[in-house]
């Protein structure tokens, strides 16, 4: 369930969006890939070995966003926001950690 915040005017990850994009471009062909392995009965474990690749990837986005978020969203927030950014922040990490 998403939440409506008030965020600073630029996101944490603008920087850095068009890698981002590019990395989640990545993704989605690793994706389709595995539905090609499925569709021609590939081994299970090769599947596997793929989904893995993808979740480490996914992996990588979610700490760059993080870390964007808590350079500018966390740190450079006014000081009566930074205390609820980064409880914020803090819930987002144990949303990621409790995966699986």
């Amino acid at each position: 369930m998403a939440t409506a915040h008030a965020t600073p005017a630029g996101r944490g990850y603008q920087a850095s969006k068009d890698q981002l994009l590019a990395r989640l471009g990545r993704i989605k062909g690793q994706v389709s890939g595995i539905e090609r392995m499925i569709e021609q009965d590939r081994y299970c474990i090769d599947v596997l070995t793929q989904i893995s690749a993808i979740q480490a990837a996914l992996d990588k986005v979610a700490l760059g966003l993080l870390d964007g978020h808590a350079r500018t969203c966390v740190l450079d927030a006014e000081a009566e926001h930074q205390e609820e950014r980064a409880v914020e922040l803090m819930a987002a990490v144990g949303r990621l950690m409790r995966r699986g």
